[in-house]
């Protein structure tokens, strides 16, 4: 799907005019038509502030919808409210709000997050007991940018 079908799917979603969308993003109603029409595209900047305002990811709204995954803990980011953010507000798309914010990573090792993760996990899955969720994140996290060392890095 192109960026103008998805823009303009997005707005009908919200239920939302044109001119709604516009003054919700403070910009004219012309550059939304704009966009639909595929006469323009938004700027980078504009693409950010849309994805903050519909919760969706900047590559969702450019037709690329890939998903995100947490590079600490590996849970999926499906929505933009998951992300992590730089202290100046930056969103970061590589972490969840729960492994790194403030610039700051909150687990200092492996073996920490999983023993926060695998007994709640656990708990809140059918069939997996904590054993199991432990033996899965023993395999998948190191596999993880934050987790990776040496040769494996990128």
């Amino acid at each position: 799907m192109e960026t103008k079908e998805i823009l303009r799917r997005l707005r009908e979603e919200h239920d939302l005019t044109q001119e709604a969308m516009a003054q919700r993003l403070h910009l004219s109603r012309q550059a939304v038509s704009r966009w639909e029409t595929g006469e323009t595209l938004p700027s980078v900047d504009t693409l950010q502030l849309i994805s903050q305002v519909f919760s969706v990811s900047v590559d969702t709204l450019l037709g690329a919808d890939v998903p995100l995954q947490c590079q600490c803990c590996g849970m999926p980011l499906q929505e933009a409210e998951m992300l992590s953010s730089e202290p100046d507000g930056t969103p970061n798309r590589d972490y969840c709000k729960w492994c790194y914010h403030d610039g700051r990573f909150v687990y200092d090792s492996m073996d920490t997050l999983i023993d926060f993760c695998a007994p709640r996990m656990a708990a809140e899955s059918e069939g997996w007991s904590e054993e199991a969720v432990r033996a899965m994140m023993c395999e998948q996290l190191p596999r993880l940018k934050h987790w990776r060392t040496g040769e494996d890095a990128e």
